[in-house]
C-alpha cells in the first residue's frame, strides 16, 4: 500500500497545505512523511511555500524546516520542488514534476518524475549524499466526473549513490517495479 495526498485549506492567496505520503509493505510501515506548510501565491500559477516536515518513518524520525515553491510552469508542467533543512544540519532537495496529456476529456495520461538529493550521509536512516533516489510514474485516469478518477498505472524506483549502499546494507532491493491502481479525489 502506499499513498500521496495534499489537501490545502484557505484561499487564492494565502494556504495551509497538508501533505502526506508513505508506503506500507508487508504490515509494516516502511516509509511515512508528512507535510504542514504555509503557502503565498506569489504570480497566477505559483506558490511559495514555508513550514515542516517530519518523518516518522523510516526510523529514527526527523524533523525539517522547508521551503519550497509549487505551480503551473510552462507548457503545463505541475512542479513542486522544495528545500529541506534538518535537525542535524543536513540539507535536502526534493523536485516532483507530471504532466497531464488528455487523450479524451475525461481519460488522461500523467507521466511523473520525483527525485530526492541530500548533502550529507544519514547511515541510520538510508539515505546517502548526492542524488538519492529517482522515481518514475506512468498512470491512467478516466474522469468519471472531475473530482472522482480511478486510475491504473506503472511505477518504477531505483536508489543511486550512497543510499543506495545502505540499501544494499539493509539486504532490500536496489530498484522496484509495481502496478499500481488507485482513486484520485478531490471536493
Amino acid at each position: 500500500l502506499s499513498w500521496d495526498a495534499q489537501a490545502w485549506l484557505g484561499h487564492d492567496l494565502n494556504k495551509l497545505w497538508l501533505k502526506t505520503e508513505g508506503e506500507r509493505a508487508h504490515g509494516e510501515t516502511d516509509e511515512a512523511e508528512f507535510q504542514a506548510l504555509y503557502g503565498r501565491a506569489i504570480s497566477a500559477f505559483w506558490d511559495f511555500q514555508v513550514g515542516l516536515r517530519h518523518d516518522a518513518r523510516p526510523s529514527p524520525s526527523q524533523d525539517w524546516a522547508v521551503i519550497g515553491m509549487q505551480g503551473l510552469a510552462r507548457y503545463f508542467f505541475e512542479i513542486d520542488a522544495a528545500l529541506f533543512i534538518g535537525e542535524s544540519g543536513n540539507a535536502g532537495f526534493r523536485f516532483n514534476a507530471e504532466y497531464e496529456r488528455l487523450f479524451t476529456q475525461r481519460l488522461i495520461l500523467t507521466p511523473e518524475i520525483e527525485m530526492n538529493f541530500y548533502a550529507q550521509n544519514m547511515p541510520q536512516a538510508s539515505l546517502g549524499s548526492g542524488l538519492s533516489d529517482i522515481s518514475l510514474g506512468l498512470r491512467l485516469r478516466y474522469e468519471i466526473r472531475r473530482e472522482i478518477a480511478p486510475y491504473v498505472g506503472l511505477q518504477w524506483s531505483k536508489y543511486y549513490g550512497n543510499s543506495a549502499g545502505f540499501i544494499r546494507r539493509d539486504g532490500l532491493e536496489l530498484s522496484d517495479s509495481k502496478i499500481v491502481a488507485g482513486l484520485r479525489m478531490w471536493f
